[in-house]
C-alpha cells in the first residue's frame, strides 16, 4: 500500500479521524485518509523485519510531441516492474492539458497507476501547474503544492518543487523538516527538477541548497534531478560540493526523451556524464543499500551501474 505524507495541515486532520474511530477500525497503517493504493509497502523502522527489495524507474525531461523519442523510453517502463517516478518537465512546451493527453499519455502516462511524479519549469510555468495536478491527481501529493513522500520498502521517499521558494523559512523547507523527523525509515531519496550540481547547461542551481543541507543532517542517500537533458552521477558530496563519505549521491536523468545536451562543464565530483543517450534509470532499494543501473533504450549501448550503502546516523 502506497503510504504518503502530506504537508502538516492534512496530517493534523488525518490524527483527528484517527482518534475518532472506534476500536478496531484501523488507523494503524500510517496512510493518510486521502492516500491512494499503488502497492508496494510502509515504513519499516529500526528493530523491523528486514524490508522486501524494492524498484523504482524514472527520469525526466520526457514528452514533446514530434521530438525526441519518449516512446522508447516508455517501451523500457512496459518491461521493468516497480514505482515509476518522473523527475519534472514531463511533457516540455507550455505544460499545458493538450500536451499531456496527446504527448505524455500516449507513451509514459500507460504506467499512470504505478507512476509518483515530480513537477519541473515546464509543468509549472505559464500555467501554475494546474494541468499538471489535473492529469495526475493525487498521486502529485495535495492539490497545488507539489511536495510530498511516500515510502518503498525501507526507504523514505521526497518529491520536492523546485518551482517554489524551498529555502530555510519557506512553508516547504518547513514541511521537510517535519516530513524528514517524523520517517521511521532506514533509507532517504529525495528528488526535484532542478539539480543544485550539475555539468549540464544549467550548471546547477542553488535553489534547493538549504532543502540539500536538511535532507544532509537526517541523513538522506539520494537525490535525484532531470532539467538539464543528460545523465550524469555525482560521488556522495554535501551541500557545498565537498566530497565526504557521508553526503549525498546525486544523479541527474535528463533522458526522457526529450532532445539532449551537451556538457557545459565538467563539476568537481562528477563521475560518469553521457549526453547522446536515452534511457531510464533503475533503482534497487535494499534495507540499508541500493543498486543503479542506467538502462539505454533500444540500440544504445551506454550504461552506468552500481551499488552504495545507506548514511549510517
Amino acid at each position: 500500500m502506497r503510504s504518503t505524507h502530506a504537508p502538516t495541515g492534512f496530517v493534523l486532520v488525518a490524527l483527528l479521524l484517527w482518534f475518532s474511530l472506534p476500536s478496531g477500525c484501523g488507523g494503524s497503517n500510517g496512510v493518510s485518509p486521502t492516500a491512494p493504493s499503488h502497492g508496494g509497502s510502509g515504513d519499516t523502522g529500526p528493530g523491523s523485519d528486514p524490508a522486501p527489495d524494492e524498484v523504482l524507474v524514472g527520469a525526466g525531461d520526457i514528452a514533446q510531441c514530434g521530438i525526441g523519442d519518449p516512446e522508447a523510453t516508455a517501451k523500457l517502463l512496459d518491461r521493468i516492474p516497480g514505482t515509476v517516478f518522473t523527475l519534472g518537465d514531463n511533457v516540455q512546451g507550455s505544460g499545458s492539458a493538450e500536451e499531456y493527453a496527446k504527448c505524455f499519455d500516449p507513451t509514459w502516462g500507460r504506467h499512470l497507476s504505478r507512476m509518483f511524479p515530480t513537477i519541473g519549469n515546464h509543468d509549472y510555468d505559464g500555467t501554475g501547474g494546474g494541468p499538471y495536478f489535473r492529469y495526475f491527481g493525487e498521486s502529485a501529493g495535495p492539490p497545488g503544492l507539489g511536495y510530498y513522500s511516500y515510502t518503498r520498502g525501507a526507504w523514505h521517499i521526497v518529491s520536492l518543487n523546485s518551482e517554489i521558494p524551498a529555502g530555510l523559512g519557506s512553508a516547504q523547507y518547513e514541511w521537510l523538516r517535519t516530513d524528514l523527523a517524523e520517517s521511521q525509515s532506514v533509507c532517504t531519496l529525495a528528488m526535484w527538477h532542478r539539480p543544485v550540481f550539475s555539468s549540464g547547461s544549467s550548471g546547477g542551481s542553488a535553489r534547493m541548497r538549504d532543502a540539500w543541507r536538511l535532507l544532509e543532517l537526517f541523513g538522506a542517500d539520494l537525490v535525484l534531478s532531470g532539467h538539464d537533458h543528460n545523465y550524469e552521477r555525482f560521488a556522495p558530496q554535501d551541500a557545498d560540493g565537498r566530497p565526504t563519505a557521508h553526503g549525498i549521491r546525486a544523479f541527474v536523468v535528463g533522458t526522457g526523451g526529450y532532445t539532449l545536451y551537451l556538457r557545459a562543464t565538467t563539476q568537481p565530483n562528477s563521475e560518469v556524464w553521457d549526453d547522446r543517450t536515452w534511457g531510464v534509470l533503475k533503482l534497487t532499494l535494499k534495507s540499508g543499500s541500493y543498486a543503479w543501473e542506467f538502462v539505454p533504450v533500444a540500440g544504445q549501448s551506454f550504461r552506468d551501474s552500481g551499488s552504495g550503502t545507506c548514511v549510517v546516523q
